[in-house]
């Protein structure tokens, strides 16, 4: 299985990526755990990544695929990835089918998470974590009690909304999310490669709609 995930913030891509890895054994590779990996090794793509971020910029495609090529080429690939974070524009699609082209690895399919935006903005801006052991609830869909707490630990309240979950942000986020998907999301139909899943159900039943569109 080779499958590129697709999904807004919120749309359940890293559980559904976990679910995945343990179902069927193979890595999930994100873009954002590799740059992080290959800076703190201190890599000469690492070091690449370095210099352009410590210059305020963007790290560029051909350092990314580069870090993506050499995942690749680890033992835990052979039967199959799951891309998560990349490509996120057309740019990146076709480099990325360049790449995999020449690796005699091409995808076999692209999953699109697909959620009403106005149902995100209410699971982002609902999600709080309780900041003793971690656990993440969402004040809409289930709500930790009156005031807002986590029962398995003593002081209340001691839940916290992380800073990218407040409303403005989260607003700006899925702006961007929508201005750069649609257009891969033509392109990988055009491909014949896109498989839509609807994520507006509980996570067992978003697996199994996962896995029926993959095998099909």
């Amino acid at each position: 299985m080779r499958i590129v995930l697709l999904g807004a913030p919120g749309s359940g891509k890293g559980t559904q990526s976990q679910r995945l890895v343990a179902s069927h054994g193979i890595p999930q590779i994100s873009t954002g755990d590799l740059l992080r990996e290959a800076v703190a090794k201190s890599t000469p793509l690492g070091r690449a990544a370095k210099a352009a971020m410590d210059a305020g910029k963007l790290v560029d495609d051909a350092t990314v695929l580069g870090m993506i090529r050499e995942r690749l080429a680890a033992a835990d690939t052979a039967g199959g990835f799951i891309l998560d974070g990349f490509p996120r524009n057309i740019a990146q699609a076709q480099a990325l089918e360049g790449l995999l082209a020449d690796l005699g690895r091409p995808l076999d399919a692209v999953v699109l998470l697909d959620l009403d935006l106005k149902v995100l903005f209410k699971r982002l801006t609902g999600r709080r974590t309780c900041r003793d052991c971690g656990r993440v609830f969402n004040v809409f869909t289930a709500p930790p009690g009156t005031p807002p707490h986590c029962e398995r630990c003593d002081d209340m309240p001691n839940l916290t909304q992380r800073p990218d979950d407040q409303e403005d942000v989260i607003g700006k986020r899925l702006e961007v999310y929508e201005a750069q998907t649609k257009p891969l999301v033509d392109h990988y139909r055009n491909a014949g490669l896109l498989r839509v899943v609807q994520a507006d159900a509980d996570t067992d039943t978003v697996f199994r709609r996962i896995e029926a569109a993959v095998a099909a």
